[in-house]
């Protein structure tokens, strides 16, 4: 099975996102102080930065103290509460926390600025709308960017399982192709035996005739199946051929890439043969579009009871480059379904790397 995730090209790490939040509360608070920097401020602000970056970790809990610590900067005679950490934490309550937990740290939310706001002894409209929409508008902004992202990720998984698809209807092609082939030369042959045979044998006649009916039903029910799988009417080459021989020509026709073969040569089956190199032409492919000028190498290794292939470029990824590519996909299903395992990502030498490991099943005798 697939051992490692697919992993796109470009994505910021959360400890970047919370770090830029604590550097935003730090420069807010320290940069508006109306009192000037005093060691309480100071404090209070330092906390508050610090609360960020639990924020993904612990929500509710970090939404609990910097209301705490704007409870405290808003006592007299100074009033230089936190306000940026407080509305970071509820953004982040609506963000990361379930509705359940976000609605009762709205509701929490409401004494405190009842208290803060003066609500107690001015009972006004406008007075009452500050305090419901001050807490309640930071985390609907979270909730919705929330619901957002997961709807951009159900999108993706989707668009990921309709790659599968495709790649298995090629594979399915790909199959009709080479058994067709092989079916093909046995009603050949069996035309051929029965013609020449040395013996008028009937039963023999007989026997070869059903051989050779066989043979033909069965191409005709895998065209049937064939017509069945192809809904949009595309064209479909023959695919009998493709295969590691190919892999030579394939690595020159992409005009900035090499191929290294270790190990001794052996004969793959026909799945693991055409898995080899729909990897390799997948994995240039996404190389020419990623990372267009990019070198690339590519390197089959033949082990005892294995096959590895690896193709790494030294490109430099492109800030649109995010998620899951669906050509990775469709290389996963390829390589789970001949039992092996895929792992793609970013090098740690730079670029990107596609390696895969498929097991050789001993021929039975």
């Amino acid at each position: 099975m697939i051992a490692g995730a697919v992993r796109g090209r470009w994505r910021l790490p959360s400890w970047a996102s919370d770090a830029g939040a604590a550097a935003v509360v730090l420069a807010a608070e320290l940069g508006l102080a109306h009192y000037g920097l005093g060691v309480r401020v100071v404090l209070l602000t330092v906390a508050g930065a610090g609360l960020m970056l639990l924020r993904r970790r612990h929500p509710a809990w970090v939404a609990v103290a910097a209301g705490v610590l704007y409870l405290i900067g808003a006592q007299p005679p100074q009033y230089d509460a936190p306000v940026s950490a407080v509305m970071i934490a509820l953004y982040s309550v609506g963000r990361h926390a379930s509705g359940r937990v976000a609605i009762g740290v709205g509701a929490l939310a409401l004494p405190v600025g009842a208290v803060s706001s003066g609500l107690m002894t001015d009972a006004s409209l406008a007075a009452f709308l500050t305090v419901v929409l001050t807490p309640a508008a930071p985390i609907a902004g979270g909730h919705i960017v929330r619901l957002r992202a997961e709807l951009l990720h159900r999108r993706q998984q989707q668009a990921a399982e309709l790659a599968v698809r495709e790649e298995r209807r090629r594979i399915a092609r790909e199959l009709h192709d080479v058994i067709a082939h092989h079916v093909s030369v046995m009603s050949l042959y069996m035309g051929v035996a029965r013609r020449t045979i040395p013996l008028d044998a009937e039963r023999a006649q007989e026997t070869l005739r059903t051989g050779e009916d066989t043979a033909r039903q069965a191409m005709a029910e895998m065209r049937h199946l064939l017509d069945v799988l192809r809904t949009d009417g595309e064209p479909v080459d023959d695919q009998a051929d493709v295969g590691v021989a190919r892999l030579p020509a394939l690595v020159e026709a992409s005009g900035n890439a090499t191929l290294e073969v270790a190990g001794e040569a052996v004969e793959l089956p026909t799945t693991v043969d055409h898995a080899v190199y729909r990897i390799v032409q997948e994995a240039l492919t996404n190389t020419r579009k990623h990372a267009a000028g990019a070198r690339s190498r590519v390197r089959l290794a033949y082990r005892p009871g294995l096959v590895e292939v690896e193709v790494g470029d030294d490109g430099q990824p492109r800030p649109g480059d995010v998620g899951v590519g669906l050509g990775l996909a469709g290389m996963a299903e390829r390589v789970s379904l001949c039992g092996g395992e895929l792992r793609a990502g970013p090098s740690p030498r730079g670029g990107f790397v596609v390696h895969a490991r498929i097991p050789l099943m001993e021929k039975k005798t």
